[in-house]
């Protein structure tokens, strides 16, 4: 008995370890992407060209990041992002979040209906003209920067991973706080927010993420360079580098011609910062919000 007991011990071991030495060899594969990216966009476009990409170059520059940060189109962009990723993401969360309780309801008498409506928009997408016609034209948000904001306020498949959230929760927890004499904002704000904190916090980290990353809205409905967002920034830098590049062959070093490797590679290090930084703090909140509604005992 007591070399069976030490037996499973230590073949427990032998699991857990050989977990560790996956994981970790993972993460280690996973993080030279961001190796790479971080380390050589302080490289000199000479070393890039010759030797492309390497975990340790040997000549180092900081062209890239003096060229990207000369002018202010960088800092248009942030402020132009960090406010359609804030502005945004609250308004779409709240608006998601009470749309869901409604559906997830079970005394309101149209929820089967407007869950029909939702589920819809899933099913079947907008025209594209229509769409411009109705934003740009009959809404007058051509130019605006609320044109990146108000068409993405309400994401169908966002809804119902709420909607699922909501319905496990029990009923008499409504009924007790009617009974008690609150009315419905109070009991969603004071009773069912508190308590959907994990579910709405992988919410929000959608949100965050879809708004941060956007650009195609900017590109329909902004033509003014100082609310194009920080995609759309890189977009068309990468277009212009292109361009340039086509014109004056491959480029050398910031004096003899455009950091062209190198700018890239610095504005992804410049644009991806703050929503990694995001998401440690959302991700205890993470796995728990995408689950716990996936099974009801």
């Amino acid at each position: 008995m007591l070399n069976a007991i030490k037996q499973i011990g230590a073949s427990d071991k032998l699991v857990i370890t050989t977990v560790y030495v996956i994981v970790t060899s993972f993460a280690l594969f996973s993080f030279i992407p961001f190796w790479l990216v971080i380390v050589n966009s302080f490289a000199s476009e000479s070393e890039l060209g010759l030797h492309g990409f390497s975990l340790l170059p040997s000549k180092w520059s900081l062209d890239a990041y003096r060229y990207l940060l000369t002018g202010n189109q960088i800092y248009y962009s942030y402020g132009v992002t960090l406010f359609v990723t804030i502005v945004g993401t609250v308004l779409a969360v709240l608006i998601t979040a009470m749309f869901a309780y409604v559906l997830a309801h079970p005394k309101i008498r149209y929820k089967n209906q407007l869950a029909f409506f939702t589920y819809f928009t899933i099913l079947f997408g907008t025209g594209l003209v229509g769409f411009y016609i109705v934003i740009s034209m009959w809404l007058g948000l051509k130019d605006s920067i609320w044109s990146m904001i108000l068409p993405s306020l309400i994401n169908p498949f966002y809804t119902f991973i709420l909607v699922s959230f909501f319905r496990t929760l029990p009923f008499e927890i409504y009924e007790s706080a009617v009974m008690d004499g609150a009315g419905d904002y109070r009991i969603f704000f004071r009773i069912m927010w508190p308590i959907s904190v994990p579910a709405i916090a992988t919410i929000s980290l959608f949100y965050a993420i879809f708004y941060w990353n956007d650009w195609w809205l900017a590109l329909l409905f902004v033509d003014n360079y100082k609310l194009q967002p920080l995609q759309l920034m890189i977009r068309q830098l990468i277009s212009n580098l292109n361009i340039l590049s086509y014109i004056q062959g491959s480029p050398g070093s910031y004096g003899g011609g455009l950091p062209n490797q190198g700018v890239r590679l610095a504005t992804v290090c410049l644009t991806i910062g703050p929503i990694v930084f995001l998401y440690p703090y959302i991700q205890r909140y993470f796995v728990k919000g995408l689950t716990i509604g996936s099974v009801k005992g």
